[in-house]
């Protein structure tokens, strides 16, 4: 006996379409479109914690980012921005924001005057401590809602893909 899951949003999408574009391959929007909602359903619970720390994704990311640094829990701007993937505009703002809150200071790069080194203060250190080990359990509550099996095969499918879309393979072509 066949174990099927309940027809969801994409699979009606996808039926639609069958039914106007029959000619039109729509089986990768089965795996696409259900990655789509499934990283906007991880985000909206995710960003939960942040909120309860009084913080944004990306300020959560930067605090990260400088806890993971190691002591004395400072990088320089560009470097933070390379370790969060985004512009170094929203860097600054970010930072900015963070500053205000007392949770980092900037000062004088030791090695370049011109230069700009951020760094955790005490209570941006206690912070993300907390909002880190919170943001943990709640990973592992989403991911708990597969059995251990699920989640390892699913980590090692989209470790995958992800390395496949990272580093493409030369193509005849190339």
């Amino acid at each position: 006996m066949e174990n099927r899951q309940p027809m969801d949003r994409v699979a009606r999408i996808q039926d639609e379409w069958r039914r106007e574009r029959p000619e039109v391959d729509i089986t990768p929007q089965g795996v696409i479109g259900r990655l789509h909602r499934l990283a906007d359903r991880l985000s909206e619970e995710l960003r939960l914690v942040y909120g309860r720390f009084g913080l944004s994704e990306g300020e959560f990311d930067v605090l990260c980012a400088l806890r993971r640094a190691g002591e004395p829990y400072e990088r320089a701007p560009g470097e933070l921005a390379a370790h969060t993937m985004v512009t170094t505009g929203a860097m600054t703002k970010r930072i900015d924001h963070l500053e205000r809150a007392g949770l980092v200071t900037r000062r004088r790069s030791d090695d370049d005057q011109r230069g700009r080194i951020v760094a955790l203060t005490r209570p941006g250190l206690e912070l993300i401590d907390r909002a880190f080990t919170d943001h943990m359990h709640n990973e592992r509550r989403l991911l708990d809602l597969l059995t251990p099996i699920e989640a390892s095969a699913l980590e090692t499918l989209l470790t995958a893909w992800l390395s496949h879309m990272e580093h493409p393979r030369p193509t005849s072509d190339d």
